[in-house]
């Protein structure tokens, strides 16, 4: 955990609960969190748009409001499995939570202010600001306006059935379902349509896939991932049956399966998937095991999703460090 800016992963005893408490919650600056004053503040929308305007929060209450349970992950997540380490947050795999966010469609915030159809990007900017390499600037992403005008994007004034947190991005942030967290902007407090691609530092030096020989990409979907919440790393079990347990999340479709692999072999098995299932959040799954002797044991688990991805053995290298996402593993000592 690094205090100034705070970055923290979630607690250790929520990672196994459908819904992140907001104090278990994960939390991700880049900058010093902003002061806002709710009362006063207002959402500019400006750009390529028919009638810019400012929308105080009491006007965006007055829109019709959505509420989705979504699954955020920290486009960093995981970086200690690379090797070489790149540079960045040195996040060991808690960078992830699930929330209940109620707000308005950005699309709706957009039709507001009548978007024009030469707009190709919307472009989101939070309230935080502070020195880059390349200058002072404030924290800010693009979204394509296909993404931009998906029913599920939010304009989000709740988590868990309450305000937002500064700490989570209050008194509005973007909410962009599947996309890793970087795009769901945190105290947002400008909205532009954009007629040509948006080339800011946050855009185009970091949050891209930088790999040898290769064109650089943007960081977009979240991929494909499973992580043990029971038995910790570490834990002592007794011998006997283990209920072994975890969550499983992907951006690009649903979770098909998650298997496990006992004892440090190769033999996978297929856990179940249980408790609630939403379109955008982690799934749970779990399997009972009887561990074959008493000694330490290493157990790993791998998802797939519906389009057939599955989590890599070894993680892919990028210079920055975005997008691991291979097969975790957790050792128990059997008494």
């Amino acid at each position: 955990m690094r205090e100034a800016p705070r970055n923290a992963e979630i607690a250790p005893d929520a990672v196994g609960s459908f819904i992140t408490p907001a104090a278990a919650r994960f939390v991700r600056t880049n900058f010093a969190v902003p002061r806002i004053d709710p009362r006063r503040h207002r959402l500019e929308i400006a750009g390529a748009v028919e009638r810019p305007i400012h929308l105080g929060l009491a006007d965006l209450r007055a829109l019709p409001r959505r509420t989705l349970v979504v699954t955020t992950e920290c486009a960093g997540n995981q970086r200690t499995s690379l090797s070489p380490l790149p540079p960045g947050e040195p996040w060991l795999g808690g960078a992830v939570s699930t929330g209940t966010f109620t707000g308005i469609p950005l699309a709706a915030v957009l039709e507001r202010a009548g978007l024009r159809k030469d707009a190709i990007e919307i472009l989101a900017e939070g309230a935080d600001a502070g020195k880059t390499p390349s200058g002072e600037a404030h924290f800010a992403r693009s979204l394509p306006v296909v993404k931009a005008l998906d029913p599920d994007t939010l304009v989000a004034l709740e988590m868990n059935g309450k305000p937002l947190t500064p700490a989570h991005g209050g008194p509005l942030r973007l909410i962009v379902p599947g996309w890793y967290g970087m795009a769901s902007v945190k105290w947002v407090s400008r909205l532009e349509a954009l007629t040509a691609p948006f080339a800011g530092y946050f855009q185009s030096e970091r949050y891209v896939f930088v790999e040898s020989g290769r064109t650089a990409q943007p960081v977009r979907e979240m991929r494909v991932k499973a992580l043990f919440s029971s038995p910790a790393p570490g834990a002592a079990v007794e011998l006997g049956p283990v209920l072994v347990s975890g969550m499983a999340w992907s951006g690009s479709a649903p979770i098909a399966k998650v298997e496990v692999a006992l004892a440090g072999g190769s033999e996978w098995i297929e856990a179940r998937l249980t408790g609630p299932e939403e379109k955008h959040a982690w799934r749970r799954w779990e399997l009972t095991w009887i561990p074959p002797w008493r000694g330490r044991h290493v157990l790993r688990c791998r998802a797939t999703d519906a389009s057939g991805n599955v989590q890599p053995d070894v993680p892919r290298w990028n210079a920055l460090g975005y997008g691991a996402n291979a097969v975790q593993s957790v050792l128990v000592d059997v008494r």
